[in-house]
Formats: structure tokens, sequence, C-alpha cells
């Protein structure tokens, strides 16, 4: 069943385009102190619990799909899956939110 869940995951981001809408070094439209350190963006003709496309994280090693994120945000009050694409060891822990409002858990491949 795992297996299906990970063939699963490849097919929807190999059959998508990735729109990075907030580059490596942008900030965030309503938290400016926050910088994105990789690129994040969606897959585009897809959906999430906010109702826009599904989140990603593009790292710099590839295009492999190894690990997802699950977040909370207790500000929007909602939880997501986020797909880290080619992203290192320290690449994943560079974004794995850590603060107040938000928490995440990895889920590696």
């Amino acid at each position: 069943m795992e297996n299906d869940f990970w063939s699963a995951i490849d097919k929807l981001v190999s059959e998508s385009n990735i729109v990075i809408d907030r580059p490596k070094g942008s900030r965030h439209p309503k938290y400016p102190d926050c910088v994105y350190k990789l690129d994040y963006g969606y897959l585009e003709n897809t959906a999430s619990m906010d109702g826009n496309g599904i989140d990603v994280w593009k790292g710099s090693d590839g295009d492999y799909i190894d690990a997802i994120i699950c977040t909370v945000d207790l500000l929007k009050r909602d939880s997501e899956m986020k797909i880290f694409i080619g992203c290192t060891e320290e690449e994943k822990q560079l974004v794995l939110p850590n603060h107040e409002f938000m928490k995440g858990i990895l889920i590696r491949r």
C-alpha cells in the first residue's frame, strides 16, 4: 500500500505542470519577514485543502520525490500536504516549519 501511495504521487507530479510562484529568496506576500529558502510553488490543475494547487518545494538535487511534509497552520486553522521534489536533506531541514503557528512532520519515502 505504501508503494501505491508514492507511485500515485509520482504520477501526479509527472502529469502536472510545476508552477514556481515564490522563487528562492522571495518574501511571503503577507509576512515579509518570511524569506523562501527554496523555490516554492504548486502543481497546476490540482487541489489542496486551501482550495489552491498542491504545494511543492523544489530543491537543487534533481526531480525525484522522496518525501512529503504534512503541516498544521494554527492561524489559518488548516492542514496541508506539501511535496518535496529534488530536495537534499539539508534543504528539507531549511523549510520544515517550526514556529508558534505552524508545525510540520516530514514523511520520507
